[in-house]
């Protein structure tokens, strides 16, 4: 790698570690920082020797396959079909009438319909990363413009796909022989049906042997060649590389590598997708707004003002307030990411001059920066307090789910009790074997590494209302409890602790519920034992209560101390020394209780063996101390 290349890095590396920064500092959102950082560095690129930004471009056009494979992962059908109105009606509505609009604009000003329609279309899709980025920084992502927002984003995610694969259609002095076109729906079919036969029948296999290999590497090398292979295959026929990578995402969304697949995408996704923000940025022609602002003035000023209003209108047809229609407005007022595909794969189809294609993207750019502006003033003079959210609004509580890491044996209790109680629930295990296996039975379980922050993430640990600790590895367990205390302190920890070593790990890390997970089988066998050696339920149950009162005891004795292994030592061998000593005062208290009497009472017959299942004899209590 010469000089030239590293200096590109590093500028697009300092770009994503201070310019976004600075941008959510000022509450502009990271996605306008990296479009400020690529005008500044656009200023000094006859120093820096960049080079073209269309390469660059095209290159982190990648980051846009992979945002559109991740949110295919997210679109399982279900899904879709619970809030199908909102999406596709209201969606909908927003998309054809922002594109009514806006066509009917354009052939005003003399433009032709076929091309006006394509561009319409283009800048009715808001950016779905710019505005959840703002919705999430401000609090508003739960509210219910911000689900409406969220709704509105998805049915564009999805429109964006047809739009993107239609550019040809709207091509000028293209003309196809009708075998020509046969041949050309042939070879799009066949690409697509690939994707569908190969993400079916041959991808979750691949992962599995990938992760029964147990590299983690290689996991992560799988989901960036899947994204990879689907945009290369759709590139060689001539199709959108987007539309491929979304299907391949869409045909993994029910997969139980779902939740891996994403947290080893996601840190690529966001990298490169800066860099391709970046490189709007860096490519904004700052001559065309010089030559020609008022034009570009008032098409920024017309698309925010034309989608604003369209958008608020929506909002109250939805029964949103004033504030809350205005904030949806505003949110979703931009172009989006979409807008430079569909305009850069106009241009290279002829159906935009490169001059049209170039003005456009400064417009929507623009649309970009001035959204968190608009947000800003409107957060200065906003004297109506957002009205709270009605009742019926809220989440019922059968949608907040609990997460549980590990799905062995102990796992498997806590699923099928919550399964039975119809308590959500999303299970990770890092065991491929066992995944598959378990899913076999209709579990809700996935493929991954619950110690691993972006894994708990994609999991969406953040609104689970308990996370289940039950993972068999020690260090893995305490690794996961220290992520989920740091990021997500919010979120009750329940925790197996397999040996009194890890409990008291655990209580480092602040967990308050903790189970051995062999200590209360162990009692309850040693119950049943002495039971069936003959001794008196009362002494029975006298014997088990005081060792676990003792060993309870001992338990947060040594926690004092538990790093010092001496000290540990000389205490558990005084603590059993009293256990012993009283164990003897018991025995010569029965000793002189049975002497009082006419004789040795005779020895009770063992009880006979208890069956697997049986019903257990009645205790006057059950034992609630934990372990």
């Amino acid at each position: 790698m010469d000089s030239g290349q590293l200096l590109l890095v590093a500028i697009f590396l300092a770009v994503a570690a201070v310019m976004a920064p600075l941008g959510r500092r000022f509450k502009l959102g990271t996605v306008l920082g990296y479009l400020l950082g690529g005008m500044i560095i656009a200023q000094f690129d006859g120093v820096l020797g960049i080079g073209k930004p269309e390469d660059i471009l095209h290159t982190a056009e990648l980051g846009v396959a992979m945002f559109l494979f991740l949110i295919g992962l997210e679109l399982k059908p279900r899904r879709l079909w619970s809030f199908r109105y909102s999406v596709f009606v209201v969606g909908g509505a927003q998309v054809m009438l922002t594109a009514l609009a806006l066509t009917l604009i354009g052939v005003y000003f003399g433009y032709a319909v076929a091309v006006w329609t394509l561009v319409g279309l283009a800048v009715a899709l808001s950016s779905t990363a710019f505005a959840l980025q703002i919705l999430d920084e401000k609090g508003e992502l739960q509210a219910r413009h911000g689900r409406l927002a969220f709704s509105i984003l998805l049915f564009q995610d999805i429109a964006a796909i047809p739009i993107i694969a239609l550019v040809p259609v709207f091509a000028t002095g293209v003309n196809l022989s009708p075998g020509e076109t046969a041949i050309a729906a042939a070879k799009a079919l066949g690409a697509v049906a690939a994707l569908i036969i190969v993400g079916r029948f041959v991808l979750d296999r691949l992962y599995r042997l990938v992760a029964s290999t147990g590299v983690r590497e290689a996991m992560t090398a799988s989901a960036l060649l899947t994204v990879v292979s689907a945009v290369m295959l759709m590139q060689a026929i001539g199709m959108s590389p987007a539309l491929g990578a979304f299907i391949a995402g869409v045909l993994l969304a029910d997969s139980e590598y779902r939740h891996q697949l994403a947290s080893d995408i996601a840190p690529f996704e966001a990298l490169l997708l800066g860099v391709f923000f970046t490189a709007i940025g860096l490519s904004l022609d700052i001559g065309a707004i010089i030559q020609q602002p008022g034009l570009i003035a008032m098409g920024v000023a017309g698309l925010v003002t034309v989608k604003a209003v369209i958008l608020y209108g929506i909002g109250r047809w939805q029964g949103l307030d004033n504030w809350a229609a205005r904030r949806l407005a505003l949110t979703l007022s931009q172009g989006g990411e979409f807008a430079f595909v569909i305009f850069a794969a106009a241009a290279s189809s002829s159906v935009l001059s490169s001059e049209d294609a170039n003005i456009l993207a400064v417009v929507v750019t623009l649309s970009m920066v001035a959204t968190p502006l608009l947000l800003l003033i409107d957060d200065k003079l906003d004297t109506e307090p957002p009205q709270p959210t009605p009742a019926y609004d809220t989440p019922p509580a059968a949608e907040q789910h609990i997460v549980i890491a590990g799905f062995g044996r102990f796992g498997q209790i806590v699923a099928r009790i919550l399964r039975a109680r119809r308590i959500p629930f999303t299970a990770l295990d890092i065991d491929p074997e066992q995944v598959s296996f378990v899913g076999q039975f209709d579990n809700k379980i996935y493929y991954g590494d619950a110690s691993r922050l972006t894994v708990l993430e994609a999991a969406e640990t953040a609104k689970a209302r308990a996370f289940v600790l039950a993972i068999d590895d020690m260090e893995t367990s305490v690794a996961t409890a220290q992520l989920v205390k740091r990021y997500f302190p919010k979120v009750p920890i329940y925790a197996r602790a397999r040996n009194r070593q890890h409990v008291h790990r655990l209580m480092d890390l602040g967990v308050e519920h903790i189970e051995r997970e062999t200590y209360h089988s162990a009692l309850e066998l040693t119950r049943d034992l002495l039971r069936g050696l003959g001794i008196a339920p009362q002494q029975v149950r006298y014997m088990v209560e005081t060792f676990k009162e003792h060993d309870e005891r001992r338990l947060y004795d040594d926690y004092k101390h538990y790093t010092d292994l001496e000290k540990v030592f000389l205490m558990a061998k005084k603590q059993s020394q009293e256990l012993e000593e009283l164990f003897a005062q018991d025995i010569q208290e029965t000793e002189r209780t049975m002497a009082r009497t006419d004789g040795p009472a005779k020895p009770k017959q063992p009880d006979a063996p208890r069956k697997a299942g049986a019903p257990r004899p009645a205790e006057p209590e059950r034992e609630t101390a934990q372990g």
